[in-house]
């Protein structure tokens, strides 16, 4: 089971794998906690960052303390990816839905490699709160804002 002491091994690599993500998540999720509320209850980045959060805890909740919590956590995009390409393909294509949802995709990625890079420039990667200013996937109105 996840959490155990296991020897050296494709195991432990999927563990260390596996307890980053938990770390990562917990850390980002902590941080839109801390995130002042928006005003407008009909404020769309508000929603698109409730609806991370909710699937992030989900994710993070789903794959932790699971038998096999990699394998969990390995199929979870593929889920999520199974889901944006439903709901991307009742978008207008004027609107390029499939470059939105491979931008967004990549943002992601991205978020993930900096807070990795983030670890390894601190020398550890302990589960606490550091005030980083991590971007959360848009921009507020900015050219580069890829989510609508």
């Amino acid at each position: 089971m996840c959490g155990e002491i296991e020897e050296e091994g494709p195991s432990n690599i999927e563990e260390r794998l596996h307890n980053r993500f938990l770390n990562h998540a917990r850390n980002l999720l902590a941080q839109y906690a801390k995130a002042p509320k928006p005003q407008d209850a009909n404020d769309l980045h508000a929603y698109m960052d409730k609806l991370f959060t909710d699937a992030l805890s989900r994710a993070a909740r789903d794959s932790d303390g699971t038998e096999d919590c990699y394998a969990r956590l390995a199929s979870q995009p593929l889920v999520f990816a199974r889901l944006a390409g439903f709901l991307a393909a009742h978008m207008s294509l004027q609107e390029d839905p499939l470059r939105k949802v491979i931008e967004a995709m990549m943002l992601g990625y991205g978020e993930a490699e900096e807070m990795t890079a983030a670890d390894h420039d601190h020398g550890h990667s302990h589960d606490h709160d550091h005030d980083h200013d991590h971007h959360h996937g848009h921009s507020h109105g900015g050219k580069h804002d890829h989510h609508h």
